[in-house]
């Protein structure tokens, strides 16, 4: 959703259409008043809505969101990228039982600081190494351990319905196969598992609905192993992974030319799902929505709960995948057909990154913590804490949500199916032009599943969205 308001004069509604058809308006004539405390049904018969609606606005942060983003601490996410360079090399073949140096120290770290967040909760947070022997594979020569760092707030209404944030805390240096030379990775990525630590200290002290997963994975840079192995994990115990986010590269905000730009974070969302069938695709693309995979409308799920006034941040998303001849750890949950996204910085500094620390011309050079900005981490933080927290709270994205087409009408029914969440109170219905981005109209249509719009389905693109009573709205779930 976004901000700003729609051009142009609203389309002309047409006038031979009554408020109410005659069997709608039976239909919820019949639906009985729920017993106060009880869940209410949905009405069974389709709601009538002639008008386009209001335009589409922002989510508004409540108090407690304003509260849990100020506790935000950039003196302890300097701390622990300062902490994790020190280490001297985190790579997945270094040593996993040296206690000062090495890929094992590294985990034992955090391993202990996550245990102390949790220590806070009241038993609503668990701590977990993930372990498992990877065998010989590219980029690893030999069997290796590798080990995620796994910190759970489980949710109280809905604990299956999940949400998960990653940075990987290995390293590497110029040869992707030195697993000696210093390799501080501060920008890559100390500040993804800054961020992941720093937000997991922030809301181990608070209650959510849905489930937060905060991970430390491992083994990215030889091939994003650790995140497979844990999205493998999660869809083998049936897991409702409802969104996913990657914070790889987000320490820097002055690109190899000097260019700065501390006010920009990249979010990169694919468009289509890969997890489709072709011919899934081909319907999906063959009635518009090739801009409108789940992975997209995360993405302008998290761009409608910004609250700027406290991030100063913009989330710029990009429709793609991830960048040229790279990837990260979200794309092991695209590949389990779950939506994800990938937060980095806007320019990357390429003289840095994956470069042996050295001296040259006087300068240092290598992935160092002094080339971070960690007033920048801090906002980026705060930006993943706006979306992690707002998912958690909202209901769960609607689920069969579906556009009847079985006639010629310049009507729009959509239909879907009723969460289960206790405290919903009812669905919103979304459109906006095909050229448009992001949404720009909201209509109210209340606690019903079925929705007829005045609006003509050839003509623009339709969504749908729950909201419960203290307000919060769940992404939007495009019609099939």
């Amino acid at each position: 959703m976004t901000s700003s308001q729609p051009t142009g004069a609203e389309p002309t509604r047409s006038t031979r259409r009554t408020f109410l058809t005659a069997s709608a308006a039976t239909a919820a004539a019949t639906v009985a008043v729920p017993l106060i405390g009880a869940p209410a049904a949905a009405a069974s018969g389709a709601h009538r809505i002639d008008g386009p609606g209001k335009p589409a606005k922002p989510q508004l942060p409540d108090n407690e969101l304003k509260q849990l983003l100020a506790e935000v601490d950039e003196a302890r996410i300097e701390a622990i990228v300062r902490r994790l360079a020190a280490f001297g090399t985190r790579h997945t073949l270094s040593s996993q039982t040296d206690p000062e140096r090495g890929i094992g120290a590294a985990r034992d770290w955090i391993y202990q600081e996550m245990l102390g967040y949790a220590a806070a909760s009241g038993g609503r947070m668990t701590v977990e190494l993930q372990s498992y022997l990877q065998g010989r594979a590219s980029r690893i020569p030999v069997p290796t351990q590798i080990t995620n760092v796994i910190a759970t707030l489980h949710g109280d209404a809905d604990p299956n319905r999940v949400y998960v944030i990653t940075g990987h805390y290995d390293s590497r240096a110029s040869n992707v196969d030195d697993a000696v030379s210093d390799a501080p990775g501060a920008d890559d990525d100390a500040s993804g598992v800054a961020v992941i630590m720093e937000l997991a200290r922030v809301l181990a002290t608070r209650r959510t609905r849905a489930t937060i997963i905060f991970a430390a994975v491992a083994g990215e840079e030889q091939g994003l192993y650790g995140s497979t192995y844990m999205a493998k994990q999660l869809k083998a115990a049936g897991v409702d992974v409802q969104g996913m986010f990657s914070n790889d590269i987000i320490g820097s905000s002055t690109a190899d030319d000097g260019a700065r730009d501390n006010r920009t974070v990249r979010l990169f969302a694919e468009g289509v799902p890969t997890s489709e069938t072709p011919q899934q695709a081909t319907t999906r693309q063959s009635v518009g929505g090739e801009n409108d995979g789940p992975s997209r409308q995360l993405a302008r799920f998290v761009t409608d709960v910004n609250p700027h006034s406290i991030t100063g941040m913009q989330v710029r998303v990009i429709y793609r995948r991830d960048r040229y001849l790279r990837g990260s750890d979200h794309i092991p949950f695209l590949q389990e057909g779950w939506p994800a996204g990938r937060f980095t910085e806007p320019n990357e500094d390429f003289a840095h990154q994956h470069q042996n620390v050295r001296v040259a011309d006087g300068k240092q050079y290598g992935d160092l913590p002094e080339f971070c900005d960690f007033d920048y981490i801090t906002r980026i933080a705060r930006v993943n804490g706006a979306a992690m927290w707002s998912l958690a709270q909202a209901p769960g994205t609607p689920r069969n949500a579906r556009m009847l087409t079985s006639s010629l009408t310049n009507d729009t029914t959509l239909t879907w199916q009723r969460g289960t969440e206790e405290d919903l109170t009812g669905y919103e219905v979304l459109w906006r032009e095909t050229t448009e981005p992001d949404w720009t109209h909201v209509i109210e249509v209340g606690d019903v599943t079925t929705a007829t719009v005045d609006l003509s389905k050839d003509n623009v693109f339709f969504g749908v969205r729950a909201v419960n009573r203290d307000g919060y709205r769940s992404p939007v779930a495009y019609p099939r």
